[in-house]
């Protein structure tokens, strides 16, 4: 017969299980705390690097993005710093400056797009107004994507919905899309264009005429889609968002 660990061997197995516990807690501290001070030097370095290289973050956008990319990887937004540091360095100014000139494209531009700007659109735009005298500091979308998100700050007003293949729109009114209209936006950017029926929504998403129809409509009543009616087949929807998207694009 099996004799049965007595009390004083589960005693002994509970004490090595604890310190066991003890060490594995001493190690993790222990790393914890080197992996804190790396992160200090990192800290460290990336603001000597940031000032001695103020200018060219500024003005060139793929050595911006590439910082932008440094300060993620160590949990660093100097966007979101209002003191300290990353405050007097001004990083941010370029991006809270775009932000005011992306709200008064949206606002130039909403009588007629309902709302909605391609990405794109707002960036030509957004050049145009700037002038030769900013020639030399370029924006790329990555910019406006992240001058939006700042926006945010605002509420729902403002926000970006994609549209698939690294394609984006801004929208710039309060509430929020809802699935099967952005999917609406989403078909039609996927068909090259500006327009969208009945028919392709329930031939190629699979809807029937009533949610079709409620997608549809609810759009022509916020202004994100007019109506067509001299198309010899159907109804047509188009979007004025995707306008010169798809004139750029064919």
């Amino acid at each position: 017969m099996r004799r049965r660990a007595g009390v004083g061997a589960i005693q002994k197995q509970r004490l090595e299980q604890e310190k066991y516990r003890e060490k594995g807690s001493e190690i993790q501290e222990n790393q914890f705390q080197q992996m804190s001070k790396q992160l200090d030097v990192f800290r460290e370095n990336l603001e000597e690097f940031a000032s001695k290289h103020k200018n060219e973050i500024k003005k060139n956008a793929q050595f911006r993005r590439q910082f932008q990319e440094m300060c993620a990887a160590i949990g660093v937004d100097p966007l979101a710093s209002g003191k300290g540091f990353w405050s007097v360095l001004g990083i941010g100014d370029f991006y809270y400056e775009l932000g005011v000139q992306i709200v008064e494209v949206c606002l130039a531009t909403n009588y007629k797009n309902g709302g909605l700007i391609t990405l794109d659109e707002l960036r030509s735009r957004l050049i145009a107004a700037r002038g030769r005298a900013k020639k030399h500091q370029d924006i790329t979308n990555e910019d406006l994507l992240a001058a939006v998100k700042k926006l945010k700050i605002f509420g729902n007003g403002f926000t970006v919905v994609s549209v698939g293949k690294g394609r984006w729109l801004v929208q710039s009114i309060p509430g929020e899309l809802n699935l099967d209209q952005t999917l609406v936006l989403q078909k039609a950017s996927a068909l090259g264009k500006a327009w969208i029926s009945k028919s392709v929504l329930i031939n190629d998403l699979g809807w029937n005429e009533t949610r079709a129809l409620n997608a549809l409509n609810h759009m022509v009543k916020e202004g994100l889609a007019w109506i067509d009616t001299q198309h010899y087949c159907e109804i047509l929807y188009w979007f004025p968002s995707m306008f010169n998207e798809c004139v750029t694009a064919s």
